[in-house]
């Protein structure tokens, strides 16, 4: 079970750097096509499609890495009983506000299926598609502080910091 999810939190990380080189080149090509002369439909939509799809995909391999912002001058300063009752609490309230997150994401994206919710851009694209992104993206965050939430009551999460945090000049 562990190899199968960090295998979804790695792969949601690929697809999020593939819609960050998908943004790239929808910029260029609004760019290149105005100084040429002609207008490619939609490209400023697309771009932010994109965007947004990038942030919500990259959510769960950020948390799983320790990239996330954390405040960890109070947890330094409390002893290790408290810190894991804090720890447990901020865990269980990000298990819950994400949930809530990929409930109303999904549901955001299930009705505009239902009701043929059309961009009101020049590009008229459904948009249940480009919502697929941030649907599928907190699902998998939901799963990721999940995840995390049982490897704390457990005892087995280790408290990762990036390497440049504790970089201090």
């Amino acid at each position: 079970m562990r190899r199968f999810l960090d295998t979804l939190f790695d792969a949601t990380a690929w697809m999020a750097a593939a819609c960050m080189v998908s943004l790239l080149c929808m910029v260029l090509l609004s760019i290149v096509s105005r100084e040429i002369g002609f207008h490619v439909r939609g490209t400023d939509a697309y771009a932010g499609y994109l965007m947004a799809g990038s942030a919500f995909l990259a959510l769960a391999h950020t948390l799983k890495r320790g990239e996330h912002i954390r405040v960890t001058l109070l947890l330094q300063a409390l002893p290790a009983a408290s810190r894991r009752v804090l720890e447990i609490w901020s865990l269980s309230a990000g298990v819950l506000l994400s949930g809530l997150l990929a409930f109303y994401s999904v549901r955001l994206a299930w009705q505009s299926h239902l009701f043929h919710d059309m961009s009101t851009g020049n590009d008229a694209t459904p948009l249940w598609i480009p919502q697929l992104a941030m649907a599928f993206g907190s699902l998998v965050f939901a799963l990721a502080m999940l995840d995390e939430w049982v490897m704390e009551l457990r005892g087995r999460r280790r408290a990762s910091a990036p390497i440049e945090a504790l970089r201090n000049e």
